[in-house]
């Protein structure tokens, strides 16, 4: 169940920090900040680090789990952010010409 909370906590603060309308006037043009896979590896990382500081999750602070929650973090916010929009669950209609 920690693994859940904390993909669903890293994928709610990669979506903000990525394409929230609060960061809109200090988040720099650089791909990096729109990207939810680059953002998504950080967050991941900072997650790990203030794990002592709640009781959804707790992990051994460890070199390899920062890494390693990072990683998850940047795959697992990178598929839901593809997977669901503003408006929803996104999905795309391709025609296949006979």
């Amino acid at each position: 169940m920690e693994l859940i909370y904390f993909i669903l906590c890293a994928y709610g603060m990669t979506q903000i920090l990525a394409y929230g309308t609060i960061f809109k006037d200090i988040r720099p043009e650089h791909h990096f900040f729109h990207c939810p896979m680059c953002i998504g590896f950080w967050v991941g990382a900072f997650l790990m680090g203030i794990n002592g500081y709640t009781e959804l999750f707790t992990f051994d602070n460890s070199i390899i789990n920062y890494f390693l929650l990072g990683c998850l973090s940047s795959g697992t916010s990178y598929i839901l952010c593809t997977l669901f929009g503003d408006n929803g669950v996104k999905h795309e209609f391709k025609y296949l010409d006979n």
